[in-house]
Parts: C-alpha cells; structure tokens; sequence
C-alpha cells in the first residue's frame, strides 16, 4: 500500500531520521539505495544569518539527490520559520519537516526542538506559519516530536490532533520524552494514541534496530510508517533487511565483505566531495568507525584510522581494512553493525 504526504507518493514506509551531523546527503542517498523509502535532511536553522554559513549550505545541498526532498527547519519565531520554509522551497525542497523532536541542550536552551512541546501556543503557532507560507506552493509539511516534555507532561497526542487541524499531513513520534534524551528504552503506547486521534500518517520512531523490533513496534502501534535513526549508522542495509522481513517473515543474508567494501568507499568518495580534504577525512571517521567496530580487528583498526588525515590515505586503509576482512569471511558477521548508541547532547551538532 503506498503512503502519501499530501500529493507526494513514497516508495515505501521506512523512513531515515533526521540526525544532526550525520543524514547528510552522501548518507541519505546511500540509505535510499539500500531500501529506505524516504530521507529526512539534517535540520536547518530559521537563523537567516546563518544560511549562507559553510555548514548550513551543506546541509541544504540535494544535488543529484532523488525526490522527494524532505528539509527539517527548526526555531523558535513563527515568522522566521515561516521564512525559512519559503527559503528552502525556492532551493527544491518538496516536503517541509518542522523539528520539535531534538533534545539536544544546545537546542532546548534556544527552547527550539522537543522544549517547544512545553509551549504549545507557541508550538501551534509556528505550525500555522509554515503550513500558510508552505501552501501556495503546494508544499506539505510534516513534524516530529517526542511523546512530551517530561513523564509528567506527556502531551503528543493533544498536540498531534492540533497540529492536524492546523494543516500538518504527517506526524513522526519518537517514543521518549525530551528528558529522557536516548536513555532508557522508548514506549510505544503514546505513538499508538497518537495513531487513534488523528487521521494524517502517523510515523512510529524509536529503538527500531531490528527487523524483529520494526514488525513489533508496527503491530503495536498500528503506524503507518517506521523511522529509523540510529541502527542505520554503520548498518544502512537495515533497510532492506526490514523490507524483506515484513514481506516474508524470513531474514535476509548479511551483506557480503565485498558489498559492503563497496558502500563504503563511494560512500567516502562522496563524503569527501561535499566536505574537502579537511573537513572530509575528519567527520568520516564517525561513518567508518560505524561500520567497522563490530567486525574482527575493528577496534584496533579504528583507533589507527583516526590518526590519518589525509583522505586517500584513510581511504585506501580503509579498503586494505577490508581486503583483509574478505580474505578471512565473504559475508559480514549477523551481529556487526549498527550504530544505536546514544550521543552525548553536546554532539548534535544541530544549529551552530
């Protein structure tokens, strides 16, 4: 069954998340090839002195990306939002995602993200900015948030039927509050009533690292759709593993070494076009690191990788890491892979 976005039909109901420092458009069109159906970018700031930073002009870069391009504005001033939703229509965007979902510090202390869920005035109000400046272009917009603030002030469904009424067609819940940041395990019987108060699609978000866990959190939630942040880092054919589980109820083989060789270099190679030599080699090593932590000589390898900082140099280490590999095993370890840790606040990088 396709899903659609206002007059926007997607391939299919597994969604990357937007994550600071890391869906940059080298990593969301590596998770759309290997079976993602929908990509959201990293959030922009409604901050109009920083568009033309070095950072934002990255993060707003879609050249060669494949529709429909999803671009996530945050702030915290309707007007600016507003703006900043019209300034990323005029540069391609397809699909406006307001973030009310991040819990980074730097971003709550600007009340921006998931601290806008404890203003809801202010919340609804930026929702009807964007919807009225995104309207004319026949633009949908979409949001995310947590299941509330705090234990105490769980408030997403209230605010899920508000926000319908205000003109957004799809809603994504992370299924933890902003307190809890990525601590603990996330629930899903807030994203379940959210699915029961509103009719737009409704994306469940949260601990969706395994085929298993994606036809758990579906059935319980009744979702339309699945997004999955972490347990892409370093695992991108998640994907299409979860693809084929809910189809067949069987599991894919893990990838071969070679495939996974491959990925991974045009991954860097790509990497390094958008960010140059020194930025390149630098913010890569997260990517590799990834991938490589849970395989046979990983760690070891790691740790002298993030020594390199020339970018042919870590790239040809990176395959003689994996020449090696494919002369011990053809297939990647079932276990390896994925990137679901928790990142420390002050690594989302998400504003500055």
């Amino acid at each position: 069954m396709n899903l659609q976005i206002g007059n926007i039909a997607l391939e299919n109901r597994l969604f990357v998340a937007p994550m600071a420092g890391v869906t940059d458009r080298p990593f969301r069109m590596l998770c759309r090839e290997l079976g993602a159906g929908y990509a959201v970018s990293e959030m922009v700031t409604s901050r109009k002195e920083l568009w033309n930073s070095l950072k934002t002009s990255r993060r707003a870069d879609h050249e060669g990306e494949p529709g429909p391009i999803a671009v996530q504005i945050a702030g915290t001033d309707a007007a600016m939002m507003a703006e900043a939703a019209l300034y990323n229509i005029e540069r391609g965007a397809q699909v406006i995602d307001i973030n009310m979902g991040c819990p980074a510090k730097k971003v709550c202390n600007k009340w921006a993200g998931s601290a806008l869920m404890r203003d809801e005035p202010l919340a609804l109000e930026i929702v009807e900015a964007v919807v009225r400046a995104a309207a004319p272009h026949h633009v949908p917009v979409t949001l995310k948030m947590r299941t509330g603030w705090s234990a105490d002030h769980r408030n997403a469904v209230a605010l899920a039927q508000r926000f319908e009424n205000a003109g957004v067609r799809m809603l994504t819940v992370h299924g933890r509050t902003r307190e809890q940041g990525y601590k603990g395990e996330a629930e899903y019987d807030t994203i379940t009533a959210v699915k029961s108060a509103v009719r737009v699609p409704v994306v469940a978000n949260g601990d969706i690292d395994s085929p298993e866990k994606a036809k758990r959190v579906l059935a319980l939630t009744g979702a339309d759709a699945l997004m999955v942040g972490r347990a892409a880092q370093g695992r991108p054919w998640i994907f299409r593993e979860i693809a084929h589980y809910l189809a067949t109820g069987t599991h894919l083989a893990p990838p071969l070494v070679a495939e996974v060789r491959r990925l991974l270099l045009d991954h860097l190679q790509q990497h390094y076009a958008l960010y140059g030599e020194y930025s390149g080699v630098r913010s890569a090593r997260k990517h590799i690191g990834w991938y490589v932590r849970a395989l046979p000589g990983g760690e070891a390898f790691r740790d002298s990788m993030n020594a390199i900082e020339d970018c042919d140099a870590q790239w040809r280490a990176v395959a003689g890491f994996f020449d090696g590999l494919a002369a011990r095993m053809d297939r990647i370890p079932a276990d390896a892979g994925g990137g679901a840790q928790a990142p420390r606040d002050e690594q989302a990088d998400a504003l500055a």
